[in-house]
């Protein structure tokens, strides 16, 4: 039985590791149970936790390759994770097989980056729509429902019923996105995982997709993972905000909080590099100088360390842990102990 004080999304000490090599060649060679050699690991998340509540919208931003997008269709069992709890809507899902995710995949759905990838260019909208539908109807008077749904999805998206018999490349950009939007509604989900849902599109475009998201969030109480880069977008439709750095969380707060007094450094130079329209006097500016070090061979302590201004000895030699420094904030940073070293 569902209980609807627990979280729709609870993730605990998530890990998704890639090991490199074993190709067709190796495999070959030495067959399942011959010599197995040192693969070098992809450490692409690493102890990430966080939870979602029904009708809330959670934001993960980072610089590219931050392992957001690897949290994301880790959560959707797109990969099975490395290590962690996994838990939809209670039911801890980590250790699912391919059958036992059928029924969870009713409860979670995902909206992709690319709207025309996503989309399968062979299939007119109404069956794009209707396939997970038909997936979880088992009776034939609910197989009889299934045009009117769609039609009604459509509607509820911005389209209208004649669009159904069209193909994808027949779209626009915003409007294939709204079809992958009623493709993730058409089984009625808790949660959905929207990865960069906007960043394609034009931005007079993204503001229409990004207001028709918060409407179904507010009509249908609906939890979402949003994805994005852009801060813009994030501080638009979320209600908290994780940050992520080489596979970590960094810091996480709700979103007024974390735009008003950001405590890591990580953060606040993502902040002070975002572009605005607006002129801020008093707007601090922190330099990011070096490259993001490899997963393959992450830095002692802090991973951030090769990079920020404030570090100094305990930062190499200790990795700092999320801490609650109040207001639902919580932050990975040794200088929220010795926060005199925070100068610029």
């Amino acid at each position: 039985m569902t209980d609807a004080t627990a979280p729709m999304l609870e993730v605990r000490n998530l890990e998704m590791h890639f090991s490199l090599g074993g190709s067709v060649l190796d495999r070959l060679r030495f067959g399942k149970k011959g010599p197995r050699l040192d693969r070098p690991v992809v450490r692409a998340v690493n102890g990430v936790s966080f939870s979602i509540n029904r009708g809330e919208i959670m934001a993960l931003v980072g610089e590219s390759g931050c392992g957001k997008s690897t949290v994301a269709k880790t959560i959707a069992r797109i990969y099975k994770p490395t290590g962690g709890a996994l838990r939809i809507d209670g039911e801890d899902v980590a250790d699912h097989g391919f059958a036992q995710m059928l029924p969870v995949r009713a409860k979670m759905q995902m909206i992709f980056q690319d709207p025309y990838a996503s989309l399968n260019p062979r299939q007119k909208v109404r069956d794009i729509v209707a396939e997970p539908l038909l997936q979880q109807t088992a009776t034939a008077a609910e197989r009889r429902e299934v045009p009117a749904k769609i039609e009604a999805l459509l509607a509820r998206v911005g389209l209208n019923a004649e669009h159904a018999g069209r193909y994808p490349h027949q779209f626009s950009g915003g409007q294939r996105q709204r079809i992958g939007i009623a493709r993730a509604l058409s089984v009625t989900p808790g949660l959905i995982i929207a990865d960069e849902p906007v960043s394609a599109l034009d931005v007079s475009i993204q503001a229409q997709i990004l207001n028709l998201m918060k409407d179904l969030r507010d009509e249908f109480g609906l939890a979402y993972l949003f994805i994005s880069h852009d801060l813009s977008v994030v501080h638009h439709i979320a209600d908290k905000i994780g940050v992520m750095y080489l596979g970590f969380m960094v810091e996480n707060a709700p979103r007024d909080v974390l735009f008003s007094r950001p405590r890591h450094p990580y953060t606040r130079a993502l902040l002070s590099a975002a572009p605005s329209i607006k002129e801020k006097r008093d707007k601090e500016e922190i330099e990011l100088s070096g490259e993001v070090p490899s997963a393959l061979s992450l830095p002692s302590g802090c991973c951030f360390r090769t990079r920020c201004p404030f570090a100094w000895d305990r930062c190499a030699a200790e990795r700092p842990a999320l801490r609650d420094v109040g207001e639902g904030q919580t932050v990975a940073c040794h200088l929220i102990d010795e926060p005199e070293r925070d100068v610029a």
